[in-house]
C-alpha cells in the first residue's frame, strides 16, 4: 500500500521551524548564563542542546522514514522514527542526571556565587516565549508520530524549564537568595526525568511488538468472531511498526460453505474492512481455515 508522504513533509518543515527558533534561544542562554552567572539558565541551556540534537535526531529519522519500501525493507523505514524517539529519550535522562548534579553541588556549597537577577529574567521571558511558539508549531504533528511527540516533549520541558528560570529569577531579584537558583536547576532536571520515562516506555512497546495501548485485542477477535461464516479466531497478533500504524494477522476459522462456495474472497474483504473500518487497521493479514483444518494447528495462540 502507498503512503501519504504529505505528513512527512509538514512535519519537516514543523521540525526545520523548531530547530531555528531553539538554536537562536540556546545561544541567548549560554550566553546570558555566562553573563548573569546563572546556573538554571546553563542548566535549561543544556537541556535546550540535548533537545537540540534530539530535534535534529527527529529530522533525520522523519528524512529516512519517508523512503519507500524495498525488497529487503518491505515494510519500509518507518521504524527509524522510533529508533530516533528512543535516542532522544536517552539523551533526556544523560542531561537530567548531569544537572541535577551540578545543581546538588551548588545547593550545598552556594560561597561566592553572584547572579544578576534581571538580565537572568530578560533571558528567560525570550526563551519562555520562543518555546511557547515551538509547542504551537509541533502539536499537530505530536499526535501523528511517536517521533514527533518526541520532538513536543522537549520543547515542553524547556518551556517548563524557562519558567522555573523566570520564577528563580524573580526571588533572585527580591530576596537575593541565591540557592533559588539551583533549587530550579534541581528542578529541571526533575522535570526531565518522567517525559524521559513515558517516551522511552512508548519506545519500548513498538520495539517489542507489544499490542498498541489505545488497541483491544479482546475487542478485535470478538468482533470478527461475530462476522458471518467465521466460527472461530486464533494465533491473533497485534504490533505497531511505528506510532499510529498498526499490523493485524490472525488465523480465521470459517464455515466449509466459504470454501466449498468459492466466497474466500469476500471473507477476507468482509474481515479487512472490519479491521480498517472499526479498528482503524490499515495492514492486516488473514489465513483462512475450514473448521476441520483448525485441528491441526498446534500450538494454537489465543
Amino acid at each position: 500500500m502507498a503512503h501519504d508522504h504529505a505528513p512527512h513533509d509538514v512535519n519537516r518543515s514543523r521540525l526545520l521551524i523548531v530547530i531555528a527558533i531553539v538554536s537562536v534561544v540556546l545561544v541567548a542562554e549560554v550566553v546570558g548564563g555566562i553573563l548573569t552567572g546563572s546556573l538554571a539558565l546553563l542548566a535549561d541551556a543544556g537541556h535546550m542542546l540535548s533537545d537540540l540534537t534530539g530535534l535534529v535526531i527527529a529530522l533525520v529519522a522523519l528524512i529516512i522514514a519517508a523512503r519507500p519500501a524495498s525488497e529487503r525493507h518491505t515494510y519500509g523505514y518507518r521504524r527509524t522514527e522510533v529508533l530516533g524517539a528512543l535516542l532522544n529519550g536517552l539523551l533526556l535522562v544523560v542531561v537530567a542526571v548531569g544537572i541535577a548534579f551540578q545543581g546538588i553541588q551548588r545547593l550545598i556549597d552556594p560561597s561566592g556565587i553572584e547572579i544578576l537577577a534581571a538580565p537572568m529574567l530578560v533571558v528567560a521571558a525570550i526563551g519562555l516565549v520562543a518555546n511557547a511558539v515551538s509547542m504551537m508549531v509541533l502539536r499537530s504533528g505530536a499526535k501523528e508520530s511517536l517521533n514527533m511527540r518526541g520532538a513536543y516533549l522537549e520543547v515542553l520541558g524547556d518551556l517548563l524549564g524557562s519558567v522555573g528560570v523566570l520564577i528563580a529569577g524573580i526571588i533572585i531579584l527580591f530576596t537575593g537568595l541565591v540557592q533559588v537558583d539551583a533549587i530550579a536547576s534541581l528542578l529541571i532536571a526533575a522535570g526531565i526525568l518522567p517525559r524521559a520515562w513515558v517516551l522511552l516506555r512508548d519506545v519500548w512497546r513498538v520495539l517489542n511488538e507489544s499490542s498498541p495501548s489505545d488497541t483491544d485485542v479482546q475487542q478485535i477477535r470478538d468482533h470478527i468472531r461475530r462476522a458471518p461464516g467465521v466460527v472461530d479466531v486464533h494465533d491473533v497478533h497485534v504490533w505497531s511498526i511505528t506510532s499510529g500504524e498498526p499490523v493485524f494477522t490472525a488465523h480465521v476459522v470459517v464455515d466449509s460453505e466459504v470454501f466449498s462456495e468459492g466466497r474466500t474472497g469476500e471473507m477476507l474483504d468482509t474481515l479487512s474492512e472490519c479491521l480498517s473500518g472499526h479498528f482503524d487497521v490499515e495492514h492486516s493479514t488473514f489465513q483462512l481455515e475450514p473448521a476441520k483444518h483448525a485441528g491441526h494447528e498446534h500450538p494454537q495462540h489465543p
